[in-house]
């Protein structure tokens, strides 16, 4: 069977997100067809959990927590994906269904996964996931230049403009060539996204518990092309809005209890829902969302969602199910610091926010 999905990583975030949903609505007839995911890094400790991708009844996705205000936990398997490939040892394979099957590439390479290799080239399998990307876009373009849309998924603000950008200005140092270059601007749908639901942790050798919360914001353009009709995804004229909300609340609030569990030597299993159960620690978040985040969203007319959100946040930070590690949160935790802190006060100039600025200042 062909897949026209195909997916660049195999995080156990796009394991209850995407490839969830595309199962879900392959049962209902409502997804344009099934999924190749290739893993990226070549770490050949993961070959177990590439393997466990395209078994025949699927991998376990647990989805744990409070739903219509009462607990839920229900297992559902995800029977999406069919093929799955590594870029250190299918290659060939990969182009070849990028080339000829793909309709929707997805992507979710990590907080650093746009970064480039040095002494990166077009030449054997490249390093980094933005040259990779481009060796393959060339190959289609040479196939004849199928419409494609690109649909990322990393937690990076604006992340198809962002994707579009680098691979364009490799294209250029690369002298690709003129009709190459416009083909990406003309046929190749660069879209933005939004993806939000908290994914807790990994059930090996493939598979994930997460909360029942979950969204996927898609921002609409001309010739998008989504891999399926699902309740959580959203087709909205403008990301900002979700983007912002997600970004400097949630996100922003998970990275400062990281620098508290960091910055205070806490225990090293402690997870979300327990540093919480610290008074002192839930003042001192509960302080920032009302003193420091709320009138940065008030500034922009956005004081109202923020509240509600902020409400939602705290929920799904308490969620009694979920064994949300701050170990797990605090990867990358300085660019994490730079986006989540940095950006949330350069979008609201003006506005006092002492203890984010503490913190960014060391």
């Amino acid at each position: 069977m062909k897949t026209p999905i195909l997916q660049f990583g195999t995080s156990r975030f796009l394991q209850a997100h995407a490839d969830l949903f595309v199962s879900e609505a392959l049962d209902q007839g409502q997804a344009i067809g099934p999924i190749t995911i290739v893993q990226t890094s070549g770490d050949p400790g993961r070959a177990t959990r590439v393997g466990a991708f395209a078994a025949a009844d699927g991998f376990p996705v647990i989805i744990r927590g409070i739903e219509d205000n009462a607990p839920v936990e229900r297992e559902v398997r995800v029977r999406s994906v069919r093929r799955a490939l590594s870029t250190a040892t299918d290659w060939d394979e990969v182009r070849r269904v990028f080339v000829e099957e793909a309709e929707v590439v997805l992507s979710n390479t990590g907080d650093r996964g746009y970064a480039l290799a040095e002494q990166d080239g077009l030449q054997g399998v490249p390093k980094s996931f933005p040259m990779k990307l481009l060796a393959l876009l060339i190959a289609r373009h040479q196939a004849g230049g199928r419409p494609l849309t690109i649909l990322p998924c990393e937690l990076i603000s604006r992340n198809g403009d962002v994707l579009k950008a680098i691979v364009l200005r490799l294209a250029a140092e690369q002298s690709v060539g003129a009709d190459f270059e416009a083909w990406l601007s003309s046929d190749v749908v660069w879209a933005n996204s939004l993806v939000d639901r908290i994914v807790s942790e990994p059930i090996e050798p493939a598979g994930a518990i997460a909360e029942p919360y979950a969204l996927w914001a898609i921002e609409q353009q001309p010739g998008l092309v989504v891999p399926c009709t699902h309740p959580a995804i959203l087709l909205v004229p403008d990301l900002t809005p979700y983007e912002k909300l997600k970004l400097h609340i949630l996100n922003l609030g998970h990275t400062l209890l990281a620098e508290r569990w960091l910055k205070d030597g806490r225990d090293a299993g402690e997870t979300v829902r327990e540093i919480l159960q610290d008074n002192a620690i839930a003042d001192y978040l509960n302080g920032i969302y009302e003193n420091e985040v709320i009138p940065g969203f008030d500034s922009h007319g956005l004081g109202d969602q923020a509240r509600a959100y902020v409400e939602t946040t705290l929920a799904r930070f308490r969620n009694p199910y979920l064994q949300h590690r701050l170990s797990d949160i605090a990867g990358n935790h300085a660019e994490k610091i730079q986006r989540r802190f940095v950006g949330f006060m350069d979008w609201c100039p003006g506005i006092a926010m002492p203890e984010l600025k503490r913190i960014v200042e060391g």
